[in-house]
C-alpha cells in the first residue's frame, strides 16, 4: 500500500491508516503491535468469520434491531467477500492479541467501510454503518472467533477426508493387485509367517479409511456453535430467537448442520471439542507414519535392503552417488506428520490455558489447528499421486524371501509339535539351509509340496495339504 494515510480514531484516540485500507484504527494497531509471523489470516478463517458476520446481520433483522437498508449493504459486503473480494485487507498476524479481537475488528471494520462505500459514504467515517454497532452487533469476540474457529475446521474437514480415502484407495488398488503375491511376514522385524503382499496392503487400505471415520465422528460436536452467547456465553444484548436465527443462517451458508450449543457459557470456556478433534488428526498422523515408515523400508535397496516394492523415482537422490534415487515422497511425508504432532502438541497445551469465562489462546490454537489440517492434507495428495500411482511389486524378490524365511517352520507345528519345528528352524538359522530343505531332508514332505503348503498358508492362512 501507499505511504499516504488518514486518520482515524478509537477509543484509545487517533492512529494513522492506509489512505487506501478498508481496515480501520483498530487493525492498524494491531498491524503495529503484533509484527510477529508475517503470517495473516487462513482464508478459510475469514470466510468463516464473514459468515458468521453475514448471519449475525440475518439475525439481527429479524430479530428487529438492524434496519432493512444496514441489513442489506452488510449483506452484500459479507457476499463481495465470500466471493473472493477484498480479501487482502484481512491483515492481522496470527500471533495477536487473546481472544482474536483484532481479527475480528479487521472483520468488522473491512465490511463496514465496503458497506458504507456502497452507500455513497466515505471510507473511515462509519456511517451510516458503524463497525462495532453494526457489523458486530449482538456479538463479542467471545463468541465470533470461537464459531469461526469451529466453522474453518469443518470447511477443510472435506479436502483432508478427499486426501485420506485418494491414499486409502492407492494402497487398496495395489493390495488387489497384489493379492497372489507372496511374501515374508516380518514381527519384531523378525522373520514370520509367510502371508502377501495384498494383505499387507489391504491393511493399511483399511486403517486409514476407519481413520476417515473417526476424523468425522470426532467432528461432530464442532457443529454446536455458541453464536448468541455475546459476552461471556450470557447472551447481552441480543434480540429473542437470535441465537437460532444466526445458526440456521449458518447452516445455509456451509451447507453443514449448524445448531446453538446447549450451554452458551460452556461453549466459551471450554475448547474441549477442538482439542479433541485435534487428537483425532494426531491419531491419524501416526498410522500415517507407522504406514510411511513402513513403505520405506519395504522399498529399501535396490541391493542390501528388502526390495519388496519399487517406489516411483520422482528425482534423482544424492549429489554425491550416482544413479542414487531415494523414497523421497515418504520422507516428505513423514516429516510433515512429525510437524502436524507437533500443532496437536501446541492444541492441547492452549486449550487448556483457558481461565473462568473465555480461552484467550484461540488466535494460535485455531491457527495451529488449521496448519495441521492443511499441511497433512497437501502432504497426504502428494505422496499419494507421486508416491503410490505407478508403484510395483518385486514378486520374484519377495518369494525369494518368503521361501528362505525361517519363520516356515511355524507351519509344521501341527504336524510334530513346537519344540521339533522350533530345532528345524534353529538348524535353518545357523546352517542357512532352507526350512524347506531340511522338511524334506527329514522326510515330512517333498520340498514342492511344502512350498505349496506355504503358499496356501500365506494366502488362505491354511497348513493342510
Amino acid at each position: 500500500m501507499s505511504k499516504q494515510t488518514r486518520i482515524e480514531h478509537d477509543s484509545l484516540g487517533q492512529f494513522e491508516v492506509a489512505a487506501e485500507a478498508l481496515y480501520g484504527a483498530q487493525t492498524a494497531r494491531a498491524l503495529a503491535n503484533f509484527p510477529i509471523s508475517g503470517r495473516g489470516p487462513d482464508a478459510d478463517f475469514v470466510t468463516a468469520t464473514v459468515r458468521v458476520k453475514r448471519a449475525a446481520a440475518v439475525a439481527n433483522h429479524a430479530g428487529g434491531t438492524l434496519d432493512q437498508r444496514r441489513t442489506e449493504a452488510i449483506q452484500a459486503a459479507c457476499d463481495r467477500v465470500l466471493a473472493g473480494e477484498h480479501r487482502e485487507h484481512f491483515v492481522v498476524d496470527r500471533f495477536q492479541a487473546g481472544a482474536g479481537t483484532s481479527h475480528n475488528m479487521n472483520a468488522n471494520e473491512v465490511l463496514a467501510n465496503l458497506a458504507n462505500r456502497d452507500l455513497g459514504g466515505a471510507i473511515g467515517a462509519y456511517d451510516p454503518i458503524h463497525p462495532n454497532d453494526h457489523v458486530n452487533q449482538s456479538q463479542s469476540t467471545n463468541d465470533t472467533i470461537p464459531t469461526a474457529i469451529r466453522l474453518t475446521v469443518l470447511a477443510k474437514l472435506p479436502r483432508l477426508e478427499a486426501a485420506v480415502a485418494a491414499m486409502a484407495d492407492a494402497l487398496a488398488a495395489f493390495g488387489r493387485a497384489e493379492a497372489a503375491t507372496i511374501k515374508s511376514g516380518r514381527t519384531h522385524l523378525q522373520d514370520a509367517v509367510p502371508t502377501t503382499l495384498g494383505r499387507e496392503f489391504d491393511a493399511y487400505a483399511y486403517i486409514l479409511r476407519e481413520q476417515g471415520d473417526r476424523l468425522r465422528t470426532a467432528a461432530e460436536p464442532l457443529h454446536r456453535i455458541g453464536l448468541g452467547g455475546s459476552a461471556a456465553g450470557t447472551g447481552l444484548n441480543t434480540p429473542p430467537g437470535y441465537r437460532e436465527a444466526a445458526a440456521s443462517e449458518l447452516a445455509r451458508l456451509t451447507g453443514r448442520p449448524i445448531t446453538p450449543h446447549p450451554d452458551m457459557a460452556a461453549a466459551m470456556q471450554s475448547l474441549a471439542d477442538l482439542a479433541h478433534f485435534s487428537g483425532q488428526i494426531r491419531e491419524l498422523a501416526g498410522e500415517l507414519t507407522r504406514i510411511s515408515n513402513d513403505l520405506r523400508l519395504l522399498a529399501s535397496g535396490p541391493r542390501t535392503g528388502l526390495a519388496e516394492i519399487q517406489l516411483p523415482a520422482v528425482q534423482p537422490g544424492s549429489s554425491i552417488m550416482p544413479g542414487k534415487v531415494n523414497p523421497v515422497m515418504f520422507e516428505m511425508l513423514n516429516q510433515t506428520l512429525y510437524q502436524v504432532q507437533g500443532q496437536d502438541h501446541a492444541v492441547q497445551a492452549m486449550a487448556q490455558a483457558g481461565q473462568l469465562e473465555l480461552n484467550v489462546m484461540m488466535p494460535a490454537l485455531g491457527s495451529a489447528l488449521f496448519d495441521a489440517m492443511d499441511w497433512l492434507t497437501g502432504a497426504v495428495n502428494a505422496a499419494t499421486e507421486r508416491g503410490l500411482h505407478g508403484l510395483t511389486a518385486n514378486r520374484e524378490r519377495a518369494r525369494d524371501y518368503a521361501m528362505v524365511s525361517v519363520g516356515l517352520a511355524t507351519l509344521l507345528n501341527r504336524a510334530i509339535g513346537y519344540e521339533k519345528a522350533a530345532e528345524i528352524a534353529k538348524e535353518s538359522e545357523r546352517t542357512g539351509r532352507p526350512v524347506a530343505d531340511l522338511v524334506a531332508e527329514r522326510g515330512l514332505l517333498e520340498r514342492a509340496e511344502f512350498e505349496r503348503m506355504v503358499e496356501r498358508a500365506a494366502r488362505d492362512g491354511r497348513v493342510d495339504t
